[in-house]
């Protein structure tokens, strides 16, 4: 059973900067990372396959930067210039039917871990 557990959230103010973490216990290409802010329904922010392909929604290109540490099974998300609008609960994912930022195309779920970016 694929288990992932994410970490690394938290608050900060806008401009920041946040790295979160999702451990593994086994690598299942794609993977990525999604959202889900309150009353929202979840989207995608970034994904991965294993040949390194990324995808990145345009709301957090420029800005986000996903990567895969396959020897430590970890998949991070590198979040800066946070705006008030990242705040969300953000979940990893894997699993993937193919590289894409449509949830319906994962399997594999974490908990989520929250981000809260003020003013």
């Amino acid at each position: 059973q694929l288990q992932l557990v994410e970490s690394g959230g938290g608050s900060v103010q806008a401009g920041g900067s946040l790295r979160l973490s999702c451990a593994l216990n086994e690598y299942t290409y794609p993977m990525g990372w999604f959202r889900q802010a309150p009353g929202k329904e979840r989207e995608g922010v970034a994904t991965i396959d294993s040949d390194g392909t990324k995808m990145f929604a345009d709301s957090v290109k420029g800005r986000f930067i996903i990567s895969a540490d396959n020897a430590k099974k970890f998949l991070y998300l590198q979040m800066n210039s946070l705006k008030p609008e990242d705040t969300a609960m953000y979940y990893c994912a894997a699993g993937g039917k193919w590289l894409s930022l449509d949830r319906s195309d994962f399997g594999y779920w974490g908990q989520g871990t929250q981000v809260t970016v003020s003013s």
